[in-house]
């Protein structure tokens, strides 16, 4: 079975979410026997045509050069070569800038989407681009044979929205099981001695309102952000909020050096609040980070009740504020970590997808 993974910005991951999950889910499906394809920017910095038993196509992409609408290139570049590869399968991630070329895609492939989050939702577009969001969402779900949801919130909005059957598969996480506190040295931190904050600088994920509650609680401990400055919005944030309360390290892409700072923070923040399962909220439970995030139904889906929930500064200022027993921290940190064993665990989750694309093909064939 040959298999083409569209929709994401290339392998080893560099830049977020999805790129993470096709490293993981790309490499897995191929230990499982299966022949795996991922599209690469051209710009992503490995050059290879393998990666762990992956083939890497490269294809022009020129989002650097002209902005947003270079992603709409990318992804019809990419649209059009599968044309000539003969896959079984597409896997499309997402469909914001993917479903208006729905109809140049080859048709022999058994086409699978996954939905991701409402992009629609997210508050850093024009209401415009909200419109074409939906309309974008809506092609999705029309031109697609099948539609993943990774989380059990879309997948009841997705029936309810557009009476469509998804079927629900999660992101996954490993458990981080190698702290190592040394690994703090070059930061000059110490152990549950800052607060920390990783995410991409954009008002959805409500950097501005959790560092604003920092500022407003009675601690005296940095909170670190952690995530790109260099747009727009990141660039504000930069410019109004630095400090030595407020330290901003860039991005930081290394698994292992986050999950150390995840560790020994003395709380995580999690202010995504429009998309479906989001990948650095399974980290953080996975390396069992103190978590408190923002309140949607996205978040709790996950959650549960393993999480202090916030809805704006005020509330995050009063919950810095609060006193929090240790047996109720340990027994929030031992729930979620539970949780990514029995739901989230990527061997499951690539097993998952192992089975859904076999059974496809058999039916198919």
């Amino acid at each position: 079975m040959k298999i083409g993974i569209l929709g994401c910005r290339g392998i080893p991951n560099h830049y977020g979410g999805f790129e993470q999950f096709a490293e993981y889910l790309s490499k897995g499906l191929v230990v499982r026997g299966m022949e795996v394809w991922v599209y690469n920017s051209h710009n992503h910095p490995f050059k290879g045509n393998n990666w762990k038993g992956v083939n890497v196509i490269h294809c022009y992409d020129p989002e650097d050069k002209i902005g947003t609408a270079g992603q709409f290139i990318y992804d019809l570049n990419c649209i059009l070569d599968s044309k000539k590869r003969d896959f079984d399968i597409i896997y499309q991630l997402g469909n914001t800038s993917s479903s208006i070329w729905h109809r140049f895609l080859p048709s022999k492939p058994f086409r699978i989407c996954n939905m991701d989050g409402l992009e629609w939702m997210r508050s850093k577009y024009s209401d415009k681009v909200r419109k074409f969001l939906k309309y974008a969402e809506r092609l999705a779900v029309k031109s697609n044979d099948l539609l993943i949801a990774d989380s059990e919130a879309i997948q009841d909005y997705l029936l309810k929205t557009y009476n469509a059957p998804s079927t629900f598969i999660p992101y996954g996480a490993e458990v981080f099981n190698d702290p190592d506190v040394t690994k703090l040295v070059p930061f000059n931190l110490k152990s549950k001695e800052y607060l920390l904050l990783i995410a991409r600088l954009q008002p959805d994920n409500h950097i501005e309102e959790i560092i604003k509650g920092v500022l407003l609680s009675k601690t005296e401990l940095p909170l670190l952000v952690i995530g790109n400055y260099k747009n727009s919005f990141g660039q504000y944030i930069y410019n109004n909020y630095v400090s030595d309360k407020v330290k901003f390290l860039g991005p930081i892409f290394e698994l292992d050096l986050l999950n150390q700072l995840r560790y020994y923070s003395k709380i995580y923040f999690h202010g995504h609040s429009s998309g479906g399962t989001n990948p650095s909220l399974l980290e953080a439970m996975a390396s069992s980070s103190l978590i408190y995030a923002h309140d949607n139904v996205f978040n709790r889906a996950v959650l549960k009740e393993n999480s202090f929930y916030f809805k704006d500064a005020i509330d995050i200022a009063e919950l810095i504020n609060k006193d929090i027993d240790e047996n109720s921290k340990l027994s929030w940190i031992t729930a979620n970590i539970n949780q990514l064993k029995s739901v989230y665990n990527w061997e499951k989750v690539i097993d998952s997808y192992y089975e859904l694309f076999t059974d496809v093909n058999k039916q198919r064939n």
